[in-house]
């Protein structure tokens, strides 16, 4: 039975689909595909049920790259959780852990995982940005980490959302996969109406534009219940410390593997 939590619960669909994928991968499914590799396990720290991690999407354009070059281009573009302000060093924020992550998970694939966040940025600025980042760095697939900012400069949830769907049917036409990275849990937004406005319409986006969505809030707000001892903030209670950058990542590649096991629909003939 899916779990309830803040923002809606998660169909018994999505969670047999999660986990009969990770039974595959876990049992070597994703070999003759991407090369031999799996699902890694999560940590015990960043360990959270997989419905709460992410609501799984095809990704077509990163399938086929793997298969054809064992060769993979990622830009994550974001704010301060992608930047890594808190982090103690450059090698401990999410894009930096992410990418080895998925290179231990997949062997003999290369990954290049570009960083390419900017502390404070709102959604319109990074979509401003985000298409000449496309165009130098030619990704195969883009990890948008997002909401927080928009939330917090009360940015109307329409505009964000008008915003954030322009940018996703650029991708689109630019056979670039896309995955959305939602906004950080913390307690002192936990009665915030604009902070969960922000956060169900990326989910919303993500389930119109059937695309990928990390459920960073459900994840970080599970950890926080579960482990009260685990601290994933730094001091000043608002950026990720090294562990949960390191879950972030956990979390991410976790969804991004999984989801390489989806086939995108063929279109329907006449």
């Amino acid at each position: 039975m899916a779990r309830k939590i803040a923002g809606g619960s998660r169909t018994g669909t999505a969670l047999a689909l999660w986990g009969a994928l990770a039974l595959i991968s876990a049992a070597g499914g994703a070999e003759g595909q991407q090369g031999q590799g799996a699902v890694p396990p999560l940590s015990a720290a960043c360990d959270v049920p997989t419905a709460d991690i992410a609501a799984p999407a095809s990704l077509p354009n990163l399938a086929a790259a793997l298969r054809e070059r064992k060769t993979a281009r990622i830009l994550a573009i974001g704010s301060s959780s992608t930047a890594g302000v808190g982090a103690s060093s450059n090698g401990k924020s999410y894009p930096s852990q992410l990418e080895t992550i998925l290179e231990d998970a997949l062997k003999g694939v290369d990954f290049v995982v570009l960083n390419r966040g900017v502390p404070g940025e709102l959604a319109q600025t990074a979509a401003e940005r985000l298409k000449s980042e496309v165009a130098l760095a030619a990704p195969d697939l883009v990890l948008w980490q997002l909401g927080t900012n928009d939330a917090l400069a009360r940015i109307a949830p329409s505009e964000f959302e008008a915003t954030v769907l322009s940018t996703i049917r650029w991708l689109k036409d630019n056979r670039t996969d896309i995955v959305l990275v939602g906004p950080q849990y913390s307690p002192r937004f936990a009665r915030d109406p604009n902070y969960f406005a922000i956060r169900d319409s990326l989910q919303d986006i993500a389930a119109k534009e059937k695309i990928l969505y990390v459920r960073r809030y459900d994840a970080m707000q599970f950890i926080a219940q579960a482990h009260a001892n685990l601290q994933l903030m730094a001091r000043d209670n608002f950026h990720l410390n090294d562990l949960g950058y390191q879950c972030m990542a956990e979390h991410v590649a976790h969804a991004v593997i999984v989801s390489l096991f989806i086939k995108a629909p063929r279109p329907v003939g006449n």
